[in-house]
């Protein structure tokens, strides 16, 4: 049995026509609800084993804010350029290639792609905000054999809680 966290980016800055999408950084609020939710599911006890980040800055700034408040250090942090703009099937395949040493993962990246990730894993929509975090059980003994329906839907934060 494996856990699966799909995370959405926190809330990007859009005041720069001319930076690039890959480049935008995270806003107030973004600086706001990763740390938030970091904290939320440190009370949990939650605690990935990997945290696999797309190489946006909005997404590796996330996922760095959520490391960092859950007490993990930069070398549990991992950027795949694959993450970005990704699809669901793109973002299954990152997830199937994780490490089976590892029993909890948490991928953060972008939407649509995590949404229908969800979608995709457990047969259930959801349409993810800003930071939000789902928590996926996967019934496999190998990350290799996570496909489609193979995940059961635990829970779903938003920083509206």
């Amino acid at each position: 049995m494996k856990t699966l966290y799909l995370v959405r980016h926190a809330k990007s800055d859009w005041g720069d026509p001319l930076l690039d999408d890959h480049d935008r950084p995270l806003n107030d609020r973004g600086l706001r609800d990763a740390p938030a939710m970091g904290r939320r599911l440190a009370e949990r006890g939650v605690r990935p084993d990997r945290i696999v980040t797309s190489t946006a800055v909005r997404a590796r700034s996330t996922a760095r804010l959520l490391a960092r408040t859950l007490g993990i250090g930069d070398d549990h942090v991992v950027e795949e350029r694959k993450l970005y703009a990704a699809s669901d099937r793109s973002i299954l395949a990152v997830a199937a290639g994780l490490d089976d040493a590892l029993d909890v993962a948490m991928l953060v990246g972008h939407n649509p792609g995590m949404s229908d990730a969800v979608g995709e894993l457990t047969g259930e929509w959801v349409e993810l905000p800003t930071c939000a975090v789902v928590e996926c059980r996967v019934g496999v003994d190998a990350w290799a054999e996570l496909v489609e329906g193979t995940g059961e839907l635990v829970g779903v934060d938003t920083p509206k809680g």
